[in-house]
């Protein structure tokens, strides 16, 4: 009996609820000693079938507990619901089984009917028919314990060394041309990946590298024939085996397997047993498929979706090729535009030029004839004086021989001009040469005055970067001030901490004492009737259904007697 008297500070509420307990379970368990002796006297009580299986199912509650049940399996089915319902037989007797879905998602049940195997679980009482049923838990493989539980420990260790980690796996190339399947040549597994390759990807050259897939020699066999697949240099391995027990594939299970596909330079794709089953070279391969059949079509889609590929390929290539001609026509067209203004724009020109150069011969003939005109006047003037000095006369005949040169001077030069211009009307790069001389001259003035603008920016960075290390520098030493105060205030805060700790840790210590689970871990009941507490027996009726609520779980009695 626990002593209370120790806490100074423990509730009266606890003490009552204390009281109540120790009377319910004096009560109840006075009322179990004294059904034995009045047995007799109810001889003639008479219960409903609902009862009488709830006291048979508390009855065979707990036993049979951490057992293994060994037998045959029949009348084996799989609902929608998921759960898996089973008979689980010898030659003298047989018992139910009721394996519920969610343990059968975690370990698949992948027996089938006639497999021998072990069941661990509870024992129960089904209420709708009254039959004794094993709400099973864990199951294996008759004799697969040992091996399952060595293959679980080699699993774990595998996995913690990194081996079975999605960054340490290759990838699968994009097209695949050479596999190599390696397996048993008289296995049906390597019947199925040639019939699935032929008909999805009959590009595909297919190798076998034989090997064993059951038995003692399989392990080394599996691993030489994988090194010799890895030699070949084919796009893909396939590592397929058709299904089996547990026992059929563990030579899949094989630590030095697991480790040499790890070393393969070649990705390989695993196909071993059917859906449910789980191996370690299948955690280990690069891409895992549940069946063989779906390891040959981890390949690669098949021809169908190659060709829909090409046709949607060959699709957008025209289009691509009929958008780019579009646009090459239009830029044709464009530049052809272009030549034919730039031709009418010479043909303007040259227009313009005739019109000119006949303007020009137009003037030079009227300059010509005024002066013929002022010299014949002159000389009709010059031949009326008769007695001009000689001396005039040279003066004239001198002026008259530079006007004839300056004439021809005049006329040589519009006629280089005319010739000139008709050059660079014939051959428009002359002009285009011209033209991209004053863009160079141009984009070196721009040039020079971009870097002198680019130098005054740098100035003013450098002016400004002076400034902000100043405001760093005096943000820095502020916070370094307050961070000093905060050092000189921190003794106090964790001398406060320490002193809520210590508070924090007795309003621990007076909680745990008021915990009101902690009698009924000492041993003591709580006794109610519905969702009632009981404290006295004056409310107890005789008859009455009681529950009895232990620190591990409840029980339901019923009050054959009752003293008040």
């Amino acid at each position: 009996m626990p002593n209370f008297s120790m806490y100074d500070d423990y509730p009266e509420r606890y003490l009552e609820t204390e009281k109540s307990w120790r009377s319910g379970f004096r009560s109840s368990f006075r009322t179990t000693r004294e059904s034995s002796v009045r047995r007799d006297a109810l001889a003639d009580r008479v219960i409903t079938v609902s009862v009488a299986v709830g006291q048979l199912r508390d009855a065979v509650l707990g036993t049979l507990g951490g057992l293994w049940i060994s037998g045959e399996v029949s009348n084996l089915s799989r609902p929608v619901s998921g759960h898996v319902y089973f008979t689980i037989k010898d030659r003298d007797a047989q018992i139910r089984c009721a394996y519920f879905a969610g343990q059968a998602r975690q370990h698949p049940a992948t027996f089938r009917m006639g497999d021998r195997i072990e069941v661990c679980g509870a024992p129960d009482v089904y209420a709708k028919s009254g039959d004794l049923q094993i709400k099973v838990s864990q199951w294996r493989h008759t004799g697969a314990g040992a091996l399952y539980e060595a293959y679980l420990r080699l699993k774990t260790q595998l996995s913690a060394e990194g081996l079975f980690d999605s960054s340490v796996k290759k990838p699968l190339p994009l097209f695949v041309k050479r596999v190599v399947v390696v397996t048993s040549a008289q296995a049906a597994a390597f019947q199925d990946v040639i019939r699935t390759i032929r008909r999805r990807m009959p590009w595909v050259v297919l190798t076998l590298s034989p090997a064993f897939v059951q038995g003692a020699m399989a392990p080394r066999s599996l691993m030489e024939a994988l090194k010799r697949a890895d030699r070949a240099k084919p796009d893909v391995i396939l590592l397929v085996r058709g299904g089996g027990s547990f026992e059929d594939l563990m030579a899949f299970n094989d630590e030095k397997l697991v480790r040499t596909l790890r070393t393969l330079n070649t990705p390989v794709i695993a196909g071993i047993g059917h859906e449910s089953d789980e191996t370690l070279a299948s955690l280990a391969a690069d891409v895992c498929a549940s069946t063989p059949t779906a390891a040959a079509e981890q390949l690669g889609p098949e021809i169908g979706d190659w060709l829909r590929q090409l046709n949607v390929c060959s699709d957008r290539l025209e289009r691509e090729v009929e958008r780019r001609l579009d646009d090459a026509t239009q830029t044709l067209d464009r530049l052809s535009q272009m030549v034919h203004n730039q031709e009418q724009g010479f043909a303007r020109k040259a227009d313009q030029l005739k019109r000119a150069q006949t303007q020009l011969t137009y003037l030079i003939e009227q300059s010509v004839r005024s002066r013929e005109t002022r010299l014949t006047r002159a000389a009709r003037g010059l031949s009326q004086l008769g007695d001009m000095p000689a001396r005039s006369e040279d003066v004239l005949l001198k002026q008259w021989t530079r006007f004839e040169v300056s004439a021809d001077a005049y006329w040589a030069n519009k006629e280089r001009r005319c010739e000139l211009s008709k050059s660079r009307l014939q051959s428009p790069d002359l002009l285009l040469q011209a033209h991209k001389g004053r863009l160079v001259r141009a984009e070196r003035a721009l040039r020079s005055v971009f870097v002198q603008q680019v130098i005054q920016l740098d100035r003013r960075l450098n002016k400004v970067d002076g400034a902000l290390d100043i405001v760093a520098n005096q943000t820095v030493n502020q916070q370094t001030y307050k961070l000093d105060r905060l050092a000189q205030q921190f003794p106090l805060f964790e001398k406060s901490v320490d002193e809520a700790t210590v508070r924090l840790r007795a309003l621990g210590h007076a909680l745990l004492a008021l915990d009101p689970e902690k009698p009924l871990r000492q041993g003591y009941a709580w006794v109610e009737r519905g969702a009632q507490p009981i404290s006295s027996v004056a409310d107890i009726e005789k008859g009455q259904r009681l529950t009895l609520r232990f620190a591990d779980g409840r029980v339901d009695v019923e009050a054959l007697d009752v003293e008040k």
